[in-house]
């Protein structure tokens, strides 16, 4: 059986990533089993085998299948092998993979109100993001998903706070985005946010962004730092601008009748292994969002600091939170601001 190795949390880095993802070959982060499983899931995710979401997963995995004694075996899919993000949320719905790591701003396709942590600008640091998802706010975000059909027993983990990249053009203030071609997820909130700075926003699905970029359709993109080099985006971008615009969390969905089928014992390992495993991968997160500004710098891209409130106010200044306040209702938009303090 091939192991991942085990790298603490607080020093993962580029190279750790790499070798991990040597030393586990994209048949999937796949394990192999030495008896026949009374279980065997399968867990789809869009990132690449370097990211932590898959190391940190991979590990669960192992720590589940080990504390079951061989009784469950979940098999890990990475770099949307098994379809687009799209894709993916129809099968974890209809069964076809029984868990889905997918992120917040593709959510809310299906589970408007998921969205809400996007909203533009609302969350300064990690402190105050933690505080609203292991709090009042994450509990209301899975309640709701729970009413969707689907189940998210898990905590959150961490995406990152997403900053924009360009192949033409440096971003520095909010002027710099009007007419700006930019790639968004076929997100709601996301998109919100670009229109509303007068960028030219085009939702593409994740599998095919490289290609967008490297053809010119559109001419930057917005993602975490641990995105941007696991992707290898930073091969057709020049600039990144640390506008820190939206954070963007991962929701680990997972298919209610197969949920169901767990024996109660197994579901509780399941949980405690992944949350675990979602506070590594959280602090790798944090700690590669600084080591990586370094190593893409590097590799020849040009980072930009920006004051973060000149983009705010002129968010503030058009109708974006009073729409957003208006369609996610009062109660979930009182438990953000309740986290984050007064929006608009």
């Amino acid at each position: 059986m091939t192991q991942t190795p085990k790298i603490p949390a607080a020093g993962l880095t580029r190279r750790h990533l790499l070798a991990a993802a040597a030393a586990v070959p994209m048949a999937g982060l796949l394990t192999r089993r030495a008896q026949a499983a009374e279980f065997n899931y399968k867990l789809a995710t869009g990132q690449d085998p370097t990211h932590p979401v898959n190391i940190r997963a991979q590990e669960a995995a192992d720590r589940i299948r080990e504390a079951t004694k061989g009784r469950m075996d979940i098999k890990i899919f990475p770099a949307n092998q098994l379809g687009s993000d799209t894709d993916l949320l129809a099968q974890v719905r209809s069964g076809g993979v029984e868990f889905f790591n997918l992120s917040t701003s593709i959510l809310a396709t299906l589970v408007p109100v998921a969205g809400i942590v996007n909203t533009g600008f609302a969350f300064p640091d990690y402190a105050t993001v933690w505080k609203a998802m292991d709090g009042q706010l994450g509990t209301y975000i899975r309640d709701q998903i729970g009413k969707a059909g689907l189940v998210a027993p898990m905590k959150l983990w961490d995406n990152g706070f997403r900053q924009i990249t360009s192949s033409t053009r440096e971003i520095k203030t909010p002027d710099d985005l009007k007419g700006f071609k930019i790639r968004v997820p076929p997100a709601p909130m996301l998109t919100s946010v670009f229109k509303s700075l007068e960028a030219s926003a085009t939702p593409i699905n994740f599998n095919e962004l490289y290609s967008a970029l490297q053809t010119k359709v559109v001419e930057g993109q917005e993602n975490p730092l641990a995105i941007i080099a696991s992707a290898r985006l930073y091969e057709v971008q020049k600039y990144c601008s640390m506008t820190g615009h939206v954070w963007d969390g991962y929701v680990m969905l997972g298919n209610r009748r197969s949920w169901a089928a767990l024996p109660e014992d197994v579901r509780a390992v399941v949980i405690r292994e992944f949350d675990a495993s979602g506070l590594s991968e959280r602090a790798d997160i944090a700690a590669l969002s600084q080591s990586l500004r370094q190593d893409l710098t590097a590799k020849g891209v040009t980072f930009l600091d920006v004051n973060r409130e000149l983009f705010r106010a002129a968010l503030a200044k058009t109708s974006f939170y009073g729409d957003w306040r208006v369609k996610y209702g009062d109660e979930a938009w009182g438990l953000l601001e309740a986290a984050v303090g007064k929006l608009g």
